[in-house]
């Protein structure tokens, strides 16, 4: 069984990573540099001030917390938020937030905008988001976030800034998008939800699920309900180019310290140090 229901935070170079997940229980996930969350399993109050959400699917310990949350800004008199989060969960949602507004007598406005795998949703000047589908027992999604910057094409490289800028003014388009994976967060969903999106793999820092780590758990029956084994992370160690892979929402079966000596019987080396068990 867990212990306790903590929010933890984790520093990557210029990342903040903040957050829980444990399965069947709650899971959010904050990242302040991004200006963005991921899931509303539960809403600390310290999260309120960022006002863009990804909900994964709409299992109640990944959405439960969405009418608090909704609530405490318009209490707070702050802008309705934007949530995005799987088409077909949308409707649902909007007819939940209408029941609460009869029993709280109060508005509950934001934005719910369905997205969908393929999906691309501009963050900022410097990020763009991209959609991918992933493999669980409702419609869910995943999500990656990309730092982007202009670069100069290699052909203009050997001008100078006086013909550049020329070239620019008779309409010549000098430079081109580059787009570097940054955040990728997986949600809940079996091997192929990874296998089927290889930024997930590149980004520098990924959360990913990890439900079941124990070597008696079919890893058929897993897969089934949408969920990773130990195994199937052992089977890509080789495809995680990841700087930072934190593996989350373990079974509520086992307890912290199982976790950790059975990931560690499995992965000594902890993927090269990378390997961060979110307990």
């Amino acid at each position: 069984m867990i212990d306790n229901c903590a929010l933890k935070t984790l520093q990557f170079n210029d990342l903040t990573i903040e957050g829980y997940s444990r399965a069947a229980v709650q899971s959010y996930w904050r990242v302040p540099e991004l200006k963005i969350g991921f899931d509303l399993g539960a809403q600390p109050w310290s999260f309120m001030g960022t006002d863009t959400w990804c909900v994964s699917h709409g299992h109640l310990d990944h959405i439960a917390a969405l009418p608090v949350y909704v609530a405490r800004r318009r209490m707070m008199k702050m802008d309705p938020p934007t949530i995005y989060l799987p088409e077909v969960a949308v409707e649902p949602v909007e007819r939940i937030l209408k029941l609460f507004r009869r029993l709280d007598r109060g508005r509950l406005p934001c934005e719910l905008v369905p997205v969908a795998p393929g999906d691309e949703i501009e963050l900022s000047r410097e990020h763009v988001m991209t959609v991918s589908a992933t493999q669980h027992s409702v419609p869910s999604l995943g999500f990656v976030v990309w730092h982007r910057r202009r670069k100069l094409k290699e052909e203009y490289q050997s001008l100078s800034g006086d013909q550049i800028r020329d070239l620019r003014l008779s309409g010549t388009e000098v430079t081109y998008e580059q787009r570097v994976p940054k955040f990728a967060y997986l949600g809940d969903s079996a091997p192929g939800g990874l296998d089927d999106c290889p930024a997930m793999f590149e980004a520098e820092v990924l959360i990913t699920e990890l439900t079941f780590v124990a070597p008696g758990h079919r890893r058929e029956k897993i897969h089934k309900y949408g969920h990773m084994h130990l195994d199937d992370l052992i089977e890509r160690r080789g495809r995680f180019r990841n700087g930072l892979i934190i593996a989350a929402h373990f079974s509520t079966r086992y307890h912290d310290k199982s976790i950790r000596r059975l990931v560690e019987k499995a992965l000594p080396d902890m993927l090269g140090g990378r390997l961060h068990l979110w307990l």
